[in-house]
């Protein structure tokens, strides 16, 4: 029956039957054809054909020929008129289930229906029809039944995939549920479905899901979200469509917040393409209250390391074979396809809401360990920064630095993010050149660095177009001229161009534009700019062969000025153009023997030779070009030919013009070095006129002998590897001089003779530092004693040279290096009056290759103390008025460098050392044996490189951004050095110096018994023990310096670390086994604590102190030391330091070692209040009943002089210690409410004490360090203090009254310093008045609150307080006096105490003490009000 009804409806053509006469239209003849088949139909086919939809067979869709609504609304009246209802709806439904029984008519119901077009007229329907069955399921007494039969219907198609045409039928099934205008049974259909997805494969149940928020009503809503988290924490598969249904269902906060968490729970487990939408759905499910919770959590659980790791390995072997072919690996691209999607996902949230670009930032902030960031970290900063906002640009480029400063972030944690993630990070290239250019911009040094990595691995891992912008950007920051900015930016280019030749050279138009900036830059930086252009152009290979013809232009150019600045450059230049054409190659096709091809070599020879004949015109032109190819051959392997060609002539020239012959009439015979005579004719060579200008007498000037004996003996060691033979009596050669003791008369002679003697002692010194770097290196004894002969003739005529500088004011040396600033001006312009003026005006010089400043004095050097000699000292005094005392420290840059190699000169003399320095007082040398004074010069050198190569660069960098003065002066050799070089030589010479430590502590032990214990004995040699005295400084100044490299917390300088530790270990125990690094600190500390008992003066001990607390830190747990550095510290500080004349010490010096020698005792005692109770209670009392000129008993370092010092120190540390002070909470347990009070109690006690120190000590630093504190003290009490005394106040009345009693008083007796600032007028004090009193103010009024808060308000009541000076007397203003309502203060007091006489009865009455005693304070600062209107 249903099979032959089927087959008439598939034969009925046009069923659009119409009951109505209006609607009969063209369709009149069809019911005709229709009529005689009815009978066998079914109630549904023919209740569609009469409302007007014909069902079609095959592939043809079903036609309808009514509007969609009107045939909704026929069906339903033809069901309800029927007489058959309610039962016709079960044969309809029938119908309809039979009809679908064939998958092809199933298909046809599921698709839209097509208008039926008769006679052209399709105006009455529309052209879009849903389809039959979803019309269906709008009539709401079908709809129940027909979702049942379509999901009854599902399982049949949900494995059969996609049919043809790609249609998924489950997928068509779900959509006819979609969107109903209405749904009757909401809850029945979402159990159904959920039902269905429980048994449906992945694909069905991703449909389902996904549909669920389009099918089902809100009223459902939260119980399927619920279901679905449940579903969620089961399958991770259905991550996605389980949070794209969720994400759009309407869900109640409570709810989402229950997913969100759940989600983040299964984030490790997820698919890493599903990742992008999990991240999306918890960032767009964030409320502002838990943005940070949230963010911080997902922070943590984002892996994005293990994600992309290992698919990425692959990326970048497959790259390796085919340049750039990351398609090659399509697993790592869709890894970074997804990264950049769930950053995308990021930067949208970050976008549009503040608060979780907020929250990003302070969950990166919130992060304290390096190991804690994580690669998410950078990429987040880098979102926040591109993103347009202001404030996350700010925030992150904030953010980024304080990591970057602090350690936390690394660069290899960059390195590491660059290499995994560089097609995601491309998307981000101008967010990261703009924080690489402001890292690079940075005044502080800390993260100029980072800024470079950043470059450097922009460059390396992106395309040409980023290569381009990082070479612009560079080239920018190297014409900026900021000094700091300029070193970096070439530093980089010059790596770039060893890394990626090739590449670079493309970019060589862009790099040869600084030529025209070249004004700015100092001669270290235009050295290496020309090192890096002439490696694009004549290089190997060549590659920026395009820029050569301008660089020959360029050199040329600047050789033939006749100003001094551009010949240096030319010189420099040129020089560095030599060293890359003439470069040793490595063999290659054009030369089989791998030698320089011959034109090169022509090359070569005629531009060394343009720079030789362009140097001649002036002796500091030739010096630098003697200089500057010395550098050369120091610093290259050049081609044998081009090293021969330099040297062949050097050696006869050196002895023609600076070599004279003896002959036999002068004892011994041999040759001297024709000083004397060679300055006398260059002298009055510059007294002719300038116009003759004879080759011979301008180049032989003694400014050469220096620079050209540097070149002479560095061709030797090239050619002889290291034997300098060939020149070795130059050694011990004599020089041609005059009389020494001329320096006794020098007042005697006239400006010009003095000058002479000052030049030619310059000269000489020069000269000996000079051979000193050739032959520190020999190991033959007699070169040794040689050696250590001229390093004492030095130290000798330093202190003449001293004494004849003081007689000759205004008084310009010969320059000693000659790259620096217009050296040819500094020599004219001796006119100048104040020696003071000269040493500023030349100071400001450029770098300088051979400048040794650095190791100029002998005995004098502003790091130590008690360096000066004795027979300076009064003079000293005297001439501090008229100019700079003669220290040659401001002479510095007219002395030749010092070689890093000399300081091996250290490891001389210890067998002889450790018989005891009796030896060395009487010159007694059996051995090569190092004085003291040769011991203290060479410590000062050694420990101005090391503060110049391994502190912290703000030494080096601030200045430029201020002025122009050069602190690289005499630094150039240095310069070259990396600071881990220097750092090893440092730790290879620990041994030797630890060796003269214990010399120096072994002196002064056998001092000390000599003289039974005291300093100034009748045993001590003054003189003698100021050089022990600083050389025991300097030891522990350069061991600090050293141990304070911030490189030794680098990873891959763990084992230098450990090996110098391991030096002052073994000091102790020798032949011990392999210690961990904390042991060797513990053995280390151990050692360095034996020397306690010897130190000589504060500024030693205060060394050893700093020297102890830095090794302290270079173990895993500082805190285990923190107790030894305290007593050690107490120990000097409860000591009497006298020096060698019996004097007690005093002075400047002094009172800053102690001050700095206390903050180290008060930063590293256990408990500070206690610490500064001890010092203010005991030791300030026994100095006020001291007498004048004596110290306190129990401080012996207290005295009248350094009370300030104690002073300042006790208050910016309390001020510092209530800092650290918890804020009181509401959540406290009674225990820590009563800690916190007592930690404060302690701290107002101290402050009371501190303060009214100001009665009896009333200098005005006094009262100003009183009044700075005393504000910040009081801030600190309100923020952190007054909160506690809230929640305290009910269980702890008596603490809480007697701790504001107490501060009451301070706070009183600031009013009166208040007062006293503005009777005096002392504007120094009265800056701090008005701040002060606003604290003051502040205060009453938040006990007032206090007190309010504690429902006791009514106990407080405010008067005036009277206006006093220091001495409690009244200030009388017409104010004060036409006041009646003025209380006196002492009233006041007792009225506050009356209460606690009555003992304690109830807490009204506590408080209303309480308020009493407030309003006493209150008063304070009432009056605080009438002053200000003053």
């Amino acid at each position: 029956m249903r099979k032959k009804r089927r087959s008439s409806v598939d034969k009925g053509e046009a069923a659009t039957t119409t009951s109505k006469a209006k609607k009969s239209r063209s369709a009149g003849r069809q019911p005709k054809a229709a009529a005689p088949e009815e009978t066998n139909e079914s109630v549904f086919n023919v209740f569609l054909r009469e409302a007007g939809v014909t069902l079609k067979q095959g592939g043809t869709s079903n036609e309808i020929a009514v509007d969609q609504v009107v045939f909704q609304k026929r069906i339903q009246q033809q069901l309800r008129k029927s007489p058959r209802f309610p039962g016709i709806v079960q044969e309809f439904i029938t119908g309809l289930e039979s009809h679908i029984e064939d998958p092809e008519r199933f298909r046809n119901c599921l698709l839209p229906c097509v208008p039926q077009l008769s006679d052209g007229d399709a105006s009455s329907v529309s052209s879009f029809q849903e389809s039959l069955l979803r019309m269906l399921l709008g009539i709401e007494m079908l709809q129940t039944p027909i979702i049942n039969t379509l999901l009854e219907k599902l399982p049949e198609f949900m494995f059969d995939g996609a049919g043809d045409g790609g249609l998924s039928i489950p997928r068509i099934i779900i959509n006819q549920l979609k969107w109903l205008d209405r749904v009757v049974d909401s809850k029945e259909l979402a159990a159904k479905l959920m039902e269905l997805v429980s048994v449906a494969p992945v694909e069905v149940q991703r449909d389902i899901i996904t549909s669920l928020p389009e099918i089902l009503e809100d009223s459902q809503h939260n119980d399927i979200a619920r279901e679905l988290n449940t579903l969620l924490q089961t399958n991770t598969q259905l991550t996605v469509p389980i949070l794209d249904a969720l994400s759009s269902l309407n869900l109640g906060s409570s709810l989402l917040t229950e997913v969100r968490e759940a989600v983040m729970v299964t984030l490790a487990a997820v698919q890493l393409e599903d990742l992008p939408v999990v991240v999306k759905f918890i960032l767009h499910s964030v409320s502002a209250s838990d943005a940070y919770e949230v963010v911080n959590n997902l922070r943590k659980e984002l892996e994005l390391e293990q994600c992309v790791l290992p698919p990425v390995l692959q990326a970048s072997q497959s790259r390796m074979k085919s340049k750039g072919a990351a398609v090659s690996a399509p697993a790592a691209g869709s890894s970074q396809d997804s990264v950049t999607l769930i950053l995308d996902g990021i930067k949208s949230a970050v976008r549009f809401q503040k608060t979780i670009s907020e929250a990003w930032l302070k969950a990166i902030e919130s992060v304290h360990e390096a190991e804690g960031h994580k690669v998410i970290d950078l990429l987040v900063l880098f979102i926040l920064h591109s993103t347009n906002a202001n404030q996350s640009r700010r925030g992150a480029e904030r953010i980024l630095k304080v990591k970057v400063r602090t350690g936390m972030i690394q660069e290899a944690l960059l390195q590491k993010t660059f290499r995994d993630y560089s097609q995601v990070m491309r998307g981000y290239f101008s967010s990261i050149l703009a924080l690489a250019q402001s890292l690079l911009r940075s005044p502080d040094p800390c993260v100029v660095p980072f800024g470079g990595h950043m470059y450097r691995l922009s460059f390396t891992v992106f395309d040409s177009y980023c290569q381009q912008e990082v070479v612009g950007s560079l080239v920018t920051h190297v014409c900026s001229g900021v000094c700091g900015e300029v070193d970096m930016a070439l530093e980089l280019l010059c790596g770039l161009v060893t890394e990626k030749p090739s590449e670079m050279a493309l970019y060589a138009v862009f790099v040869k534009g600084i030529l025209d900036y070249m004004d700015n830059l100092t001669p270290q930086q235009i050295r290496r700019l020309f090192h890096l252009l002439s490696r694009l152009a004549f290089g190997p290979q060549q590659q920026g062969s395009h820029i050569q013809d301008d660089m020959h232009i360029v050199i040329r150019k600047q050789l033939s000025s006749t100003a001094p600045k551009y010949k240096r450059i030319g010189i420099i230049g040129g020089v560095m153009i030599i060293g890359s054409m003439g470069a040793l190659r490595s063999k290659v096709k054009e030369s089989q023997n791998g030698s320089l091809p011959q034109e090169m070599f022509r090359q070569v020879t005629a531009l060394l030779e343009l720079v030789r004949s362009s140097s001649e015109s002036s002796p500091e032109a030739a010096a630098l070009y003697y200089d500057e190819l010395a550098n050369l051959i120091m610093t290259s392997t050049l081609d044998p030919q081009v090293q021969e060609n330099i040297a062949k002539s050097v050696l006869d020239d050196f002895q023609d013009d600076f070599v004279v012959d003896l002959g036999p009439k002068i004892t011994g015979g041999g040759i001297a070095i024709n000083l004397l005579p060679l300055l006398a004719k260059d002298i009055q060579n510059k007294g002719e006129q300038q116009s003759q200008t004879k080759k011979a007498h301008k180049r032989v000037s003694p400014l050469c002998l220096s620079p050209f004996f540097r070149l002479l003996r560095l061709c030797e060691e090239k050619q002889h590897h290291g034997d300098l033979e060939e020149i070795d009596a130059l050694l011990g050669c004599p020089l041609i001089l005059t009389e020494m003791d001329v320096v006794e008369k020098i007042d005697s002679l006239s400006k010009a003779e003095k000058e002479f003697f000052c030049t030619l002692l310059f000269h000489t010194i020069n000269w000996f530092r000079e051979v000193i770097n050739a032959f520190c290196r020999q190991k033959e004894t007699e070169m040794k004693m040689k050696v250590m002969t001229r390093l004492q003739n030095i130290t000798y005529l330093q202190t003449l040279l001293e004494k004849a500088l003081a007689g000759t004011p205004g008084y310009v040396p010969p320059v000693a290096n000659f790259d620096g600033e217009s050296t040819e001006g500094v020599m004219l312009s001796t006119t100048a009056p104040a020696n003071k003026a000269k040493k500023d005006g030349t100071g400001k010089k450029r770098k300088a290759p051979g400048k040794s400043s650095s190791d100029s004095s002998s005995l004098l050097d502003e790091t130590t103390d008690a360096d000066e000699t004795q027979q300076e000292q009064p003079e000293k005094e005297k001439e501090k008025e008229i100019r700079q005392g003669v220290s040659l420290v401001s002479y510095r840059q007219f002395f030749r460098e010092l070689d890093m190699e000399v300081l091996s000169v250290l490891q001389c003399g210890l067998l002889s050392c450790s018989l005891l320095d009796s030896e060395l007082n009487t010159k007694v040398q059996e051995e090569v044996l190092l004085g003291s004074a040769e011991l203290v010069f060479l410590l000062e050198d050694m420990l101005r490189k090391l503060e110049f190569s391994l502190t912290a660069a703000p030494a080096k960098r601030a200045p430029f951004l201020k002025g122009r003065t050069d602190k690289s002066v005499g630094f150039s050799h240095l310069q070259q050095r990396s600071p881990k070089d220097i750092a090893s030589c440092c730790v290879q010479l620990l041994p030797a110096l630890c060796s003269h430590l214990e010399n120096c502590h072994n002196h002064f032990q056998t001092l000390l018994s000599e003289n039974n214990g005291v300093v100034d004995g009748p045993a001590t040699d003054v003189q003698e023990h100021q050089l022990m005295s600083s050389s025991y400084q300097l030891l522990l100044q350069v061991l600090n310096t050293t141990f304070s490299w911030s490189g030794f917390s680098l990873p891959g300088q763990r084992s230098l670390l450990k090996k110098a530790l391991g030096v002052l270990a073994e000091r102790l125990k020798e032949g011990r086994s392999e210690l961990t690094l904390e042991q060797l600190v513990k053995h280390s500390v151990e050692y360095l604590l034996n020397f306690r008992s010897t130190m000589p003066n504060l500024s030693t001990a205060l060394c050893l102190s700093q020297l102890l607390s830095t090794v302290s830190e270079k173990g895993g747990n500082p805190a285990t030391y923190r107790e030894q550095t305290a007593s050690l510290a107490k120990g000097f500080l409860c000591q009497a330091w006298v020096t060698a004349n019996g004097e007690r010490e005093r002075g400047n010096k002094f009172n800053e070692a102690l001050h700095t020698l206390l903050s180290i005792y008060l930063e590293h005692v256990d408990d500070v209040l206690k610490a500064v109770e001890e010092i203010a209670g005991e030791g300030v009392p026994e100095l006020i009943n001291a007498s004048k000129d004596e110290s306190s008993t129990s401080w012996p370092t207290l005295n009248r002089q350094t009370f300030l010092v104690f002073y300042k120190v006790m208050m910016a540390v309390l001020e510092k210690a209530v800092r650290r002070i918890p804020a009181g909470k509401i959540s406290d347990n009674t225990e820590a409410q009563s800690e916190k009070l007592l930690t404060w109690n302690l701290a107002v006690r101290d402050f009371h004490i501190l303060v009214n120190l100001v009665k009896v000590f009333d200098s005005r630093p006094v009262l100003n360090v009183c009044l700075k504190y005393g504000r910040l003290f009081l801030e600190s009490f309100l923020k952190l203090g007054m909160p506690l005394l809230d929640y305290s106040f009910k269980r702890h009345k008596e603490d809480v009254q007697n701790l504001l009693k107490t501060f009451q008083l301070s706070t009183r007796q600031l009013h009166h310093m208040c007062g006293h600032s503005k009777l005096h007028q002392d504007t120094s004090l009265t800056n701090h008045v008005p701040a002060l009193k606003k604290s003051l103010e502040l205060f009453v009024y938040r006990v007032k609150a206090t007190l309010t808060l504690n429902n006791c308000q009514e106990a407080f009541w405010m008067g005036n307080l009277k206006n006093r000076n220091l001495k409690g007397e009244e200030i009388l203003s017409q104010r004060s006096q036409g006041s009646d309502e003025d209380e006196d203060e002492d009233e006041e007091e007792q009225r506050s105490l009356l209460p606690q006489e009555q003992s304690e009865e109830e807490a009204q009455e506590s408080d209303t003490e309480e308020s009493k005693k407030t309003n006493g304070e209150e008063n304070v600062d009432q009056d605080d009000s009438t002053d200000d209107s003053e």
